[in-house]
């Protein structure tokens, strides 16, 4: 119970709120002193929560000559309500921040350092995508961002994967439309790099002692170059094969 609890609190419910809806999904129709009895929480806090409840739509009033009892509203449309709830306010964010945002072009460069920085980023690019995402990768990062690039897919966005290591047979990581791509390891690491909607780069190189060193930008020019080396290679590739 005290996991659902912090999960509710998550969502903006007092702890309280928390275990009286809990509590009541357990023993309903119930009155304010049952529930406040079997709940725990004292007495005189009881009605106030109740009255919480009802604002959130968590919880249904029955009047009746013998007294007023409660039900708790049925778990999925709770659920349902919030998420509405959240994702509305999510986008009124969105459009907000976005109007206080400077339109310049941002002109910042991210220096990385870690493998752990660059998949971290790398997470965080793709689950930002809303159209299009250009990947060249080697299958040990792959494995790393697959299960980000299956939902940005599941989102409508549009993946393109360059296997840098141009597996003969497809191991299921790489998604999208996949072209091999085969690349000679090299003595001081690889490439992983990420293009987002045209307007993002995120490149990073992988180190043979597992170290790496990368950088995120939404610069144009670094963008269109980018863009332009992974075009160029894949081409490179095609006329070689």
């Amino acid at each position: 119970m005290q996991k659902t609890v912090e999960q509710l609190m998550l969502l903006g419910f007092s702890q309280y709120e928390a275990q009286a809806y809990i509590t009541l999904l357990e023993h309903n129709p119930t009155s304010g002193y049952e529930l406040a009895k079997a709940s725990g929480i004292p007495r005189a806090n009881i009605y106030r929560i109740l009255d919480k409840l009802e604002e959130r739509g968590a919880v249904l009033r029955d009047e009746s000559p013998e007294g007023t009892r409660y039900v708790p509203t049925h778990p999925s449309e709770l659920v349902s309500r919030l998420r509405n709830g959240y994702q509305t306010s999510l986008e009124v964010v969105e459009e907000s921040l976005c109007r206080i945002s400077k339109s310049t072009e941002p002109d910042t460069v991210w220096n990385l350092q870690g493998y752990k920085a660059l998949i971290k980023h790398a997470l965080s690019t793709i689950d930002s995508a809303q159209e299009k995402i250009q990947i060249a990768i080697w299958p040990s990062e792959a494995i790393k961002i697959e299960h980000s690039i299956e939902q940005a897919e599941k989102r409508g966005v549009e993946v393109t994967t360059l296997c840098l290591a141009g597996c003969k047979q497809p191991c299921g990581s790489c998604r999208g439309t996949v072209q091999m791509t085969p690349t000679a390891a090299q003595d001081d690491g690889n490439w992983l790099i990420i293009i987002r909607d045209a307007e993002e780069v995120l490149a990073g190189e992988v180190r043979g002692n597992g170290d790496a060193q990368s950088l995120r930008t939404r610069q144009k020019m670094v963008v269109r170059l980018v863009t332009r080396g992974l075009k160029f290679h894949s081409y490179q590739e095609t006329q070689q094969a």
